[in-house]
């Protein structure tokens, strides 16, 4: 199948640019959300994740949605997907990937793009509770965890449909794309580095020998911090191993259930091209790369009335499947 937009993608006058849309779309996304039920689940090696959630009426639909990297449930691209499942009658589930919900995790490891275990849990239990469709949507990071996790499980995939927004198809050239140059790069990756050496700091106290504290601290890159902490915490033997071994961009052609790939163009932490090419040569890929949008931005509308395009049409994608 081939899912239309249901209407193009043009961006908001004055935010034409990629950073303005990956900026903006950041600062004023609405993050209020319908109520919310906090639920812990107890995973398997004796860690937890932290679930933001409501139902719908049986035989409604249910969503779940995958922050990106060091976000959370709060999040204003996914407050806008249960927003939209809320709207629609349906029911929703935002995963907080571990140390992410506002608590630090139990154990030594925290989550990375590659892990799918934490997420097919929940997709199970939720297929079996749920009576209606059950869908999942990622972001950035989750978008990466939400495709590897198609990948691996192909026809057992237990959701009808999925999307994928803004996903790091391939993690080696992302990392050198946000460890490039340029100001704007160095706000993406300070932003992100600061809170990631910050759990990583509270995880040597608990941990000592987890990794080089020393190493971690003198990272200034994305690849540095992955090298020195993620790769030894999640049994990779280096930065370059864990971005092989992680990347669903080799493997979209193992995904067998609808799933829409959304990406810009202009993407300013994604190296051309942001989606591999024979992605089209899936049945079962929906492809719409927009010129401009940045990175989980896709802004469109007017400045004081912003309409974010991206989650709507995840949403009228899954609208098919009722």
């Amino acid at each position: 199948m081939s899912f239309q937009p249901t209407e193009p993608f043009i961006a908001a006058p004055g935010l034409t640019n990629e950073h303005a849309q990956t900026i903006y779309a950041n600062f004023v996304r609405p993050r209020h959300a319908p109520p919310l039920k906090r639920q812990r689940r107890e995973l398997p090696d004796g860690d937890f994740v932290d679930l933001d959630t409501f139902d719908g009426p049986s035989g409604a639909p249910h969503v779940v949605a995958l922050h990106g990297l060091e976000s959370s449930s709060q999040a204003g691209y996914i407050t806008a997907i249960l927003r939209g499942a809320a709207q629609r009658g349906w029911g929703a589930t935002a995963l907080n990937f571990r140390s992410c919900s506002g608590e630090p995790n139990r154990l030594a490891r925290t989550y990375h793009s590659g892990h799918i275990d934490d997420t097919l849990g929940l997709l199970r239990d939720l297929r079996a509770r749920v009576t209606g469709p059950l869908f999942a949507v990622g972001f950035s990071l989750g978008a990466n965890v939400l495709c590897r996790l198609l990948e691996d499980q192909g026809e057992e995939a237990p959701v009808r449909a999925a999307a994928s927004i803004s996903a790091p198809y391939d993690l080696d050239a992302c990392c050198a794309k946000l460890d490039g140059p340029g100001p704007f790069h160095r706000i993406y990756r300070e932003r992100f580095l600061r809170t990631l050496k910050s759990k990583a700091r509270a995880k040597l106290k608990r941990f000592p020998n987890a990794f080089d504290g020393r190493a971690m601290e003198a990272a200034r890159t994305v690849r540095q911090f992955d090298h020195a902490v993620t790769a030894p915490l999640h049994g990779f033997n280096s930065a370059e191993h864990y971005y092989a071994e992680s990347s669903s961009g080799p493997r979209l052609h193992a995904i067998r259930k609808p799933t829409l790939l959304i990406s810009a163009a202009d993407d300013p932490m994604l190296q051309a091209p942001v989606i591999p090419p024979d992605a089209k040569d899936n049945p079962h890929l929906s492809v719409v790369l927009t010129p401009h949008g940045g990175h989980v931005g896709f802004v469109a509308g007017k400045l004081h009335r912003p309409r974010f395009w991206a989650e709507d049409q995840a949403l009228a994608f899954f609208d098919t499947f009722r």
